[in-house]
Protein backbone atom coordinates (compact mmCIF):
# COMPACT_ATOMS: atom_id res chain seq x y z
CA UNK A 1 0.00 0.00 0.00
CA UNK A 2 1.36 3.93 -0.49
CA UNK A 3 1.98 6.04 1.66
CA UNK A 4 -0.65 8.89 1.68
CA UNK A 5 0.91 12.10 0.76
CA UNK A 6 2.31 14.32 3.43
CA UNK A 7 1.59 17.43 1.24
CA UNK A 8 -2.37 18.20 1.86
CA UNK A 9 -4.15 20.78 2.59
CA UNK A 10 -4.69 21.97 6.33
CA UNK A 11 -7.15 24.30 8.00
CA UNK A 12 -4.02 26.95 9.04
CA UNK A 13 -4.15 30.03 7.81
CA UNK A 14 -1.97 31.43 4.87
CA UNK A 15 -1.44 35.27 5.84
CA UNK A 16 -0.52 33.65 9.30
CA UNK A 17 1.89 32.05 8.26
CA UNK A 18 3.75 34.79 6.67
CA UNK A 19 3.32 36.97 9.42
CA UNK A 20 5.02 34.48 11.84
CA UNK A 21 8.35 35.07 9.84
CA UNK A 22 10.76 36.97 11.86
CA UNK A 23 12.58 38.30 8.73
CA UNK A 24 11.24 41.63 7.64
CA UNK A 25 12.33 40.57 3.95
CA UNK A 26 10.40 37.58 3.76
CA UNK A 27 7.39 38.48 5.31
CA UNK A 28 7.05 41.38 3.18
CA UNK A 29 7.59 39.47 -0.04
CA UNK A 30 5.19 36.70 1.32
CA UNK A 31 2.30 39.08 1.69
CA UNK A 32 3.43 40.76 -1.26
CA UNK A 33 3.25 36.72 -3.17
CA UNK A 34 -0.34 35.92 -1.80
CA UNK A 35 -1.65 39.38 -3.24
CA UNK A 36 -0.36 38.98 -6.43
CA UNK A 37 -1.31 35.28 -7.32
CA UNK A 38 -4.77 35.69 -5.21
CA UNK A 39 -5.54 38.51 -8.13
CA UNK A 40 -3.85 35.88 -10.41
CA UNK A 41 -6.18 33.61 -9.58
CA UNK A 42 -8.99 34.77 -8.15
CA UNK A 43 -8.87 31.84 -5.83
CA UNK A 44 -7.87 32.26 -1.89
CA UNK A 45 -4.37 30.98 -0.23
CA UNK A 46 -4.45 27.58 0.95
CA UNK A 47 -1.59 26.07 3.32
CA UNK A 48 -0.75 22.68 1.53
CA UNK A 49 1.75 21.35 4.94
CA UNK A 50 3.16 23.43 7.17
CA UNK A 51 5.29 25.33 4.70
CA UNK A 52 3.53 25.96 1.00
CA UNK A 53 1.05 28.16 0.34
CA UNK A 54 -1.27 27.06 -2.37
CA UNK A 55 -3.80 27.74 -4.76
CA UNK A 56 -6.79 26.14 -6.28
CA UNK A 57 -6.80 22.15 -6.25
CA UNK A 58 -5.73 19.52 -8.63
CA UNK A 59 -5.99 15.54 -9.02
CA UNK A 60 -3.13 13.73 -10.36
CA UNK A 61 -2.13 10.42 -10.66
CA UNK A 62 0.85 8.81 -11.86
CA UNK A 63 1.58 5.70 -14.07
CA UNK A 64 3.00 4.08 -10.72
CA UNK A 65 -0.99 4.41 -9.74
CA UNK A 66 0.10 6.89 -6.73
CA UNK A 67 -2.28 9.53 -6.62
CA UNK A 68 -3.91 12.37 -4.57
CA UNK A 69 -4.13 16.48 -4.56
CA UNK A 70 -2.13 19.21 -5.73
CA UNK A 71 -2.53 23.17 -5.60
CA UNK A 72 -2.79 24.29 -9.20
CA UNK A 73 -0.14 26.58 -8.28
CA UNK A 74 1.45 27.54 -5.53
CA UNK A 75 4.75 29.15 -3.68
CA UNK A 76 7.04 28.72 -0.26
CA UNK A 77 9.01 31.16 1.13
CA UNK A 78 12.38 28.87 1.78
CA UNK A 79 15.34 30.28 3.45
CA UNK A 80 17.54 30.09 0.11
CA UNK A 81 15.14 31.07 -2.40
CA UNK A 82 11.16 31.43 -3.04
CA UNK A 83 10.08 28.58 -4.66
CA UNK A 84 7.22 28.08 -7.57
CA UNK A 85 5.03 25.32 -8.45
CA UNK A 86 2.87 24.73 -11.16
CA UNK A 87 4.63 27.29 -13.67
CA UNK A 88 6.33 24.38 -15.02
CA UNK A 89 3.39 22.07 -15.55
CA UNK A 90 2.49 23.48 -18.94
CA UNK A 91 4.90 23.75 -21.77
CA UNK A 92 3.31 27.04 -22.97
CA UNK A 93 4.00 28.71 -19.79
CA UNK A 94 7.00 26.55 -19.10
CA UNK A 95 8.32 28.07 -22.83
CA UNK A 96 7.76 31.44 -21.24
CA UNK A 97 9.45 31.04 -18.21
CA UNK A 98 12.18 33.71 -19.57
CA UNK A 99 10.23 36.86 -19.25
CA UNK A 100 10.27 36.56 -15.51
CA UNK A 101 13.98 37.38 -15.00
CA UNK A 102 16.17 35.92 -12.71
CA UNK A 103 15.56 32.28 -12.01
CA UNK A 104 16.68 28.92 -11.78
CA UNK A 105 14.64 25.60 -12.15
CA UNK A 106 14.15 22.36 -11.09
CA UNK A 107 12.51 19.42 -10.79
CA UNK A 108 9.68 21.27 -11.72
CA UNK A 109 9.87 23.85 -10.02
CA UNK A 110 11.34 27.49 -10.08
CA UNK A 111 13.33 29.26 -8.07
CA UNK A 112 13.81 32.70 -7.19
CA UNK A 113 16.87 34.86 -4.72
CA UNK A 114 14.32 37.92 -4.23
CA UNK A 115 11.00 39.63 -5.93
CA UNK A 116 13.45 42.42 -6.67
CA UNK A 117 15.58 40.46 -9.15
CA UNK A 118 12.12 39.08 -11.28
CA UNK A 119 9.24 40.74 -13.90
CA UNK A 120 6.30 40.57 -11.44
CA UNK A 121 3.97 41.59 -14.10
CA UNK A 122 5.66 38.72 -16.37
CA UNK A 123 5.15 36.27 -13.18
CA UNK A 124 1.55 37.35 -12.45
CA UNK A 125 0.93 36.51 -16.18
CA UNK A 126 2.25 33.17 -15.73
CA UNK A 127 0.70 32.29 -12.58
CA UNK A 128 -2.40 33.12 -13.74
CA UNK A 129 -2.20 31.12 -17.30
CA UNK A 130 -0.68 28.01 -15.27
CA UNK A 131 -3.68 28.35 -12.74
CA UNK A 132 -6.09 28.44 -15.52
CA UNK A 133 -4.49 25.55 -17.89
CA UNK A 134 -4.21 23.13 -14.43
CA UNK A 135 -6.82 20.58 -15.95
CA UNK A 136 -6.42 18.34 -12.64
CA UNK A 137 -3.73 16.06 -13.50
CA UNK A 138 -0.29 15.31 -13.98
CA UNK A 139 1.46 12.74 -16.81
Amino acid sequence: MADAPKTVPTDASAHEFVDSFEDEKRRTAGHHLLKLMSEATGDEPVMWGPTMIGFGSQRYKYASGREGDWPKVGFALRAAAITFYGLLDHAEVAAEIEKIGKHTTGRGCVYVKKLADIDEDALKDLVGRAYRLANGTFA
